[in-house]
């Protein structure tokens, strides 16, 4: 048993450190042989909760201290920039660039729902406060039962008709329910259970990256009609919302670290939350679901990106402020 942990726990490592680069490989999968993946569109509702009790599990009680430490950034950064900045940049991109019905609610999800468990992992590549972030998406995730139809409702019923009571239940089914079923087992199950939940982010991630490919495979053919217009759109969004989400927290004058997890946290979304929400409330516009897939490859690539320099402007930081030390003395 113990070498069979050993190797989940060594697998999930990798998968989670190259969450990108997969995505991506089972995206070009997926455009080549769709017939392999075709069959987990059925099954995204499914997948998204098996991601969302994933999460659960790996939420601890001390990271809802985490939150209460930190209230001013989580408030801010988790609830009001997130719900606010990629939101609203979504419904003027889709106006600005006049885009058909089908894409823009598609965007509109994207913007409108939480931020993504994968921040936590691009924030602790980029050397960010890991700690804010997960609090961020924990209070992200929470409040997405209410404010993600909300938000969708009023800025997505510009295009087409929403009903705001099937998608607060749609949110509540795969997502709340899952994560509080998760934390719930994790609080009561935990010390049983700790070798085991080292391996939960490699289920959250297999459940994603079936989502994704699930979602390219049927829509190969329209992929090469619109895919590169959703693109544009989706690389748009997300690069506005993270320069948003930066210069939000430069004002707020946060330390560095702080101000690497809120520009993470703002910029990555529950995309597939958007995919799952298009494919049940959305079915008579097919391509709806393309932003939300598109937009799980395209995150983890400027994320990556993103950390990566932090990264380096860290340790740069850290180099320098250590000669300054060393003169002093």
């Amino acid at each position: 048993m113990k070498p069979l942990l050993s190797t989940l726990k060594s697998l999930t490592g990798f998968v989670t450190k190259y969450i990108g680069v997969i995505i991506i490989a089972f995206t070009i999968w997926a455009c080549i042989t769709p017939s392999v993946f075709s069959w987990t569109v059925s099954y995204t509702s499914v997948f998204l909760g098996v991601a969302m009790f994933g999460m659960g599990l790996s939420i601890r009680a001390k990271d809802f201290k985490m939150v209460l430490a930190n209230p001013k950034e989580v408030i801010l950064g988790g609830v009001l920039l997130q719900y606010t900045i990629m939101p609203l940049t979504a419904y003027v991109l889709c106006k600005a660039l006049n885009l058909p019905t089908d894409i823009a609610i598609g965007v509109i999800l994207v913007g409108c729902c939480p931020g993504g468990t994968a921040s936590n992992v691009i924030t602790y590549i980029a050397k960010g406060d890991v700690a804010l972030s997960v609090g961020m998406t924990i209070a992200s995730t929470l409040l997405a039962p209410l404010l993600t139809p909300f938000l969708i409702y009023s800025l997505g019923g510009t295009w087409v008709e929403v009903s705001f009571l099937a998608m607060v239940l749609s949110v509540v089914k795969v997502v709340l329910i899952p994560v509080l079923v998760g934390i719930a087992i994790h609080h009561f199950f935990g010390k049983k259970l700790e070798a085991l939940l080292a391996t939960m982010p490699l289920v959250s991630s297999v459940a994603i990256v079936m989502i994704i490919a699930g979602i390219i495979s049927v829509n190969v053919t329209k992929i090469f009609t619109a895919g590169l217009v959703v693109l544009a759109v989706v690389i748009l969004h997300n690069l506005i919302g993270m320069t948003l989400g930066l210069t939000a927290a430069k004002v707020l004058r946060v330390s560095y670290a702080k101000e690497t997890a809120i520009t993470i946290e703002v910029g990555m979304q529950n995309s597939g939350l958007a995919v799952s929400l298009a494919t049940l409330h959305f079915a008579m516009n097919p391509l709806a679901t393309l932003p939300g897939a598109t937009f799980s490859v395209w995150h983890n690539i400027s994320g990556a990106v993103f950390a990566s320099i932090r990264q380096k402007h860290d340790g740069t930081e850290s180099m320098i402020s250590s000669k300054i030390v060393k003169s002093a003395e």
